[in-house]
């Protein structure tokens, strides 16, 4: 059974690392180790605490989500509408995902530091790729790119996030890099990156509540309902604090001197795994 205060720290962890592009999902799986936490209910733990961070999203863009739902509800193909449509799009590789290798994914996160290393490299390359990409070539504006986004840049994206279910390979720099070599401007898509992640894991988040209450599966069996509330509250808080100051930091920042964290850290778990 998890510890209070392993599920306290777990939860910073999320929170902190969210909003980065170096892999909260990663970072959990290191401090799962670290902190000598067993396996069993590990995974209803990560949605539990993701589920917080998207909390705090909402509450940090709940303008930008206000001004979209007021607009979607004009039932018209407004820029809202469009947006949204867009968001919608980019779930569709993550939810096939979901429904047909959930299993697989559970497993994965059983697995072994080497596997979060892997990870680490991979969306390492990607960040410096897309770096090295940004300074040698601009890709060709593409059609239908209303609201700095198109469709089929929308899905591609999608695809980056359906990959970043692997531990150690960032959501948000897997997403972003991806948007940029297709040519979406960083501002564009920093905020369609932490966006598109609000449908997919809410809708986790719900699919593990209605078994739990159904019966048909015991929602955070190994880990404990106190474990799992201290560990939302501390994801919470620290991500309302992380998304204020590191969404900022990401719009900003050279994307590779993240790669160069993942690198190091990756460098560390082989050296110590």
């Amino acid at each position: 059974m998890m510890e209070w205060w392993q599920a306290i720290l777990l939860g910073f962890v999320q929170g902190l690392t969210e909003f980065l592009p170096v892999s909260s999902s990663g970072h959990l799986m290191i401090f799962k180790e670290l902190l000598g936490v067993d396996g069993e209910g590990f995974l209803d733990f990560t949605v539990t605490v993701h589920f917080a961070t998207v909390l705090a999203t909402l509450v940090v863009f709940w303008s930008v989500i206000w001004k979209l739902l007021k607009g979607f509800f004009q039932f018209k193909y407004n820029d809202e509408t469009d947006y949204i449509f867009k968001i919608l799009v980019s779930c569709i590789p993550v939810a096939l995902v979901g429904f047909l290798l959930k299993d697989y994914v559970d497993a994965i996160f059983s697995g072994t530091l080497v596997q979060v290393g892997v990870g680490l490299c991979v969306t390492a390359t990607l960040l410096l790729f897309s770096d090295f990409a940004g300074k040698r070539f601009k890709a060709p504006e593409a059609k239908d790119q209303r609201n700095g986004i198109s469709y089929w840049q929308a899905f591609v994206v999608g695809l980056a996030q359906a990959v970043a279910v692997l531990p150690g390979i960032s959501r948000s720099g897997s997403t972003i890099a991806t948007g940029l070599v297709t040519g979406v401007r960083r501002e564009s898509m920093a905020q369609f990156s932490f966006l598109m992640v609000l449908i997919p894991i809410i809708g986790e988040q719900l699919l593990d509540l209605l078994k739990m209450f159904t019966g048909t599966e015991a929602f955070g069996e190994g880990v404990g309902a106190v474990a799992l509330a201290l560990g939302f509250s501390a994801a919470f808080l620290s991500g309302l604090f992380a998304c204020k100051v590191m969404i900022a930091l990401v719009k900003k920042a050279k994307l590779g001197w993240f790669a160069l964290y993942c690198l190091l850290v990756a460098l560390a778990i082989f050296i110590l795994a």
